[in-house]
């Protein structure tokens, strides 16, 4: 995996999202897999707003973690329901493009990435 921290962006605030192994290991604690998740979240139509919704809280919170660890800050988590008002304010397509693009820039080795 690499270290790969995308931005959400709000008109106010830019939100650091990071799918990392602690990432996946409370997705698979929640939805059993990494797979089942991914069902839900790329279901034709509209995605699952809760399976959304709980990988954005959990990514944002993991990069915030991550940048406040590197930076010495202390910017404080986000709760589920601010997780909805940032999605509310990108829109669905905007969100599920950057959870897309971060899982898969995240999930690259470096041999891979390379290619």
């Amino acid at each position: 995996m690499l270290d790969i921290i995308k931005y959400l962006e709000t008109k106010t605030e830019k939100y650091p999202l990071a799918f990392t192994l602690n990432v996946m290991e409370i997705i698979q604690e929640k939805y059993g897999s990494i797979e089942k998740w991914s069902e839900l979240i790329q279901k034709q139509g509209e995605p699952d707003i809760k399976a959304l919704k709980f990988f954005i809280t959990e990514a944002i919170n993991e990069g915030i973690e991550i940048e406040n660890e590197k930076k010495d800050e202390k910017r404080k988590a986000i709760t589920n329901k601010k997780a909805g008002r940032i999605l509310t304010e990108i829109g669905l397509n905007q969100a599920t493009k950057a959870v897309a693009e971060t899982i898969t820039e995240s999930i690259q080795t470096s041999e891979t990435k390379n290619e």
